[in-house]
């Protein structure tokens, strides 16, 4: 494989080993938060206003930045009905169609993810007082970050056959 796309590998893994740290941190948080809120209703009898819109805005974070994980990962399941009774070539070609059409869906969730977090950033979020544009703004970041780990894919089929992820056969 050329250097330029094992350097390419290398920036994808890098970027997933600290998204795969914000997940730590993002859902150590949200538990923590949960737990307490089940303190202060049940033993303090105390409601607290904020923390069930907390943890759903780490949901959508965690959920969102987890699929970049599980796609760099090649986590998601796939149907190789197809594919495993193909020759080598043929394979291959699939890999790539697969690999750009991921690429071109997000490019739309870049794009369109963009748009709409820009479009709700004027609305607020009832406990937290925060622009609401700051939770959308996960799609666009996911799909930033799915792109490149789709171009890092890419780019290891063409240079040498083999792709950054390493779980696809």
């Amino acid at each position: 494989m050329h250097d330029w796309a094992v350097r390419f590998a290398g920036l994808s893994a890098g970027l997933n080993r600290g998204v795969e740290f914000s997940l730590f941190a993002g859902g150590l948080t949200m538990a923590l938060v949960v737990a307490v809120q089940v303190f202060c209703r049940y033993v303090l009898n105390h409601s607290l206003f904020w923390s069930e819109e907390v943890a759903r805005y780490l949901l959508i974070w965690i959920t969102f930045l987890g699929a970049t994980v599980a796609y760099r990962r090649r986590s998601h399941p796939g149907i190789d009905l197809i594919s495993s009774r193909l020759p080598e070539g043929g394979r291959r070609f699939l890999r790539l169609l697969v690999e750009l059409g991921g690429a071109a869906f997000f490019v739309v969730m870049l794009v369109w993810g963009w748009r709409f977090a820009w479009f709700v950033r004027f609305q607020v979020s009832p406990a937290l007082g925060f622009s609401k544009g700051l939770v959308y703004a996960v799609v666009p970041l996911s799909g930033a970050i799915m792109l490149f780990h789709a171009l890092a894919f890419l780019a290891g089929e063409v240079a040498g056959g083999k792709t950054a992820g390493g779980g696809r056969k």
